[in-house]
């Protein structure tokens, strides 16, 4: 039983802040929803370590398809970017500001950039693509993240400014046209670039919040360098080009890790863990 600890873990995590924001927000949608997201990480994450090779995939859908289509499309709430920018200029925790501070924020400091490999609905559609492995070495126009970034700011910063009406209708409108968008660059950059994760590493703006954060991550890859044979095996099968065969923190793209944990399935000597 050993090897579930960690899942327990992260449920519980995942169940204290749930418990936290219901009494405090007095709302028990909170419960229900962080109780739901908490639990299918951590029923994905007993999968992962007992060997299904679904088990990230599970998740994915089961949380992924859930903010999109529930939250997002049915509920109408911009779970983007741009819906963090717009309650936090409107003075609330609510929606977008508690999902980026609980997924992107400070949840990066536990769990780095597993939002990326387990919850993130465009990445979700985009792992579907055959370009699992990049195929080429990675390009140096991750700037482009920062351009969105403040592109993101600047749109709800101008809505507000200008004092415009129906601001929650133009949000919606937002939300979809942004998914349509992103979805769009990134199969295309995914076939341009032969590379599944080309749109999480060049043009995301959220990695400007996770990047920061995972460095100082509690769950990450480690690696034995005495057991290491240097083989490039990890490197080859990482799909954000992260140097796993280094335990530094200061390991190349070490910032980007998504804990596919693609790197430990291919090495031969079991020095990843």
């Amino acid at each position: 039983m050993k090897k579930y600890v960690g899942s327990l873990a992260m449920f519980l995590v995942f169940e204290a802040v749930a418990v936290s924001l219901w009494l405090t927000k007095n709302n028990l949608f909170y419960l229900l929803n962080f109780t739901y997201i908490g639990g299918c990480i951590a029923l994905g994450l007993a999968l992962l370590v007992s060997g299904k090779p679904y088990a990230r995939r599970f998740v994915q859908l089961a949380v992924g398809s859930y903010m999109l289509v529930y939250l997002g499309l049915i509920c109408r709430e911009n779970m983007q970017i741009e819906g963090f920018w717009y309650y936090l200029f409107l003075g609330v925790f609510e929606a977008a500001t508690i999902h980026y501070a609980v997924a992107k924020i400070f949840g990066p400091l536990l769990f780095g950039r597993g939002w990326c490999g387990y919850a993130c609905w465009t990445a979700m559609v985009l792992d579907f693509l055959p370009y699992k492995t990049p195929a080429a070495p990675r390009k140096k126009i991750g700037w482009i993240r920062y351009v969105v970034f403040i592109g993101s700011l600047v749109f709800v910063s101008s809505l507000f400014l200008l004092k415009l009406a129906n601001l929650e209708r133009i949000m919606f409108r937002a939300f979809l046209a942004g998914n349509a968008a992103y979805y769009v660059v990134g199969i295309v950059l995914a076939f341009a670039f032969r590379d599944n994760r080309a749109f999480c590493k060049y043009v995301c703006p959220v990695t400007v919040f996770l990047k920061p954060m995972s460095y100082y991550s509690l769950v990450r890859i480690h690696c034995d360098e005495d057991k290491c044979i240097h083989c490039g095996k990890c490197l080859k099968a990482c799909p954000m080009d992260v140097e796993v065969n280094k335990e530094s923190r200061k390991r190349k793209n070490g910032t980007e890790c998504i804990l596919c944990y693609e790197c430990k399935k291919a090495c031969p000597v079991k020095a990843l863990r």
